[in-house]
């Protein structure tokens, strides 16, 4: 089943954050705790949005997740969703849990009137990509996602 993110799954979302992190080498880089997740997904202005993946009958077990937000489209002069993570338990891929949530979000973009969904894929993540691919996505070769965080954005923040 999937169905939006509720108050009581933030515990259930930042561990599934926390394995897509030890998935991607990268949990080092989680510094975030359930209060900021909270208050960013279900406070007075939320930042974002999260759809589940739940396996059994209570819908209480999550086994995926699919975490985006409203970004925009100059060109097109249309809202977008760009997906941040989308993940699957490693044992409970290949179940259609992938498809579904994005088969959700794209739902929910054409139906706030969206021209595009997107996201970002690490290079090495081939299948990521093949599966991806195998929606209809495209990769944008042409484009490269630049950052500031920490202190940079301090500097940046300061001119």
């Amino acid at each position: 089943m999937i169905r939006p993110a509720i108050p009581a799954d933030v515990p259930a979302v930042l561990a599934l954050i926390r394995a897509l992190a030890r998935y991607e080498k990268l949990e080092h880089e989680v510094v975030g705790t359930e209060d900021d997740l909270r208050h960013h997904l279900f406070g007075p202005t939320p930042r974002a949005e999260a759809l589940v993946a739940t396996e059994g009958d209570d819908g209480d077990t999550l086994v995926g997740l699919a975490l985006y937000f409203h970004n925009f489209s100059t060109f097109l002069c249309k809202p977008g969703l760009h997906l941040e993570d989308l993940f699957v338990l490693p044992e409970q891929r290949g179940k259609g849990y992938g498809v579904a949530l994005l088969g959700a979000l794209a739902g929910i973009a054409i139906e706030r009137g969206c021209g595009r969904l997107e996201w970002a894929v690490l290079d090495w993540n081939e299948p990521a990509k093949g599966f991806y691919r195998s929606l209809g996505a495209e990769e944008m070769s042409d484009w490269r996602i630049m950052r500031v965080t920490g202190e940079a954005l301090e500097t940046l923040g300061r001119r």
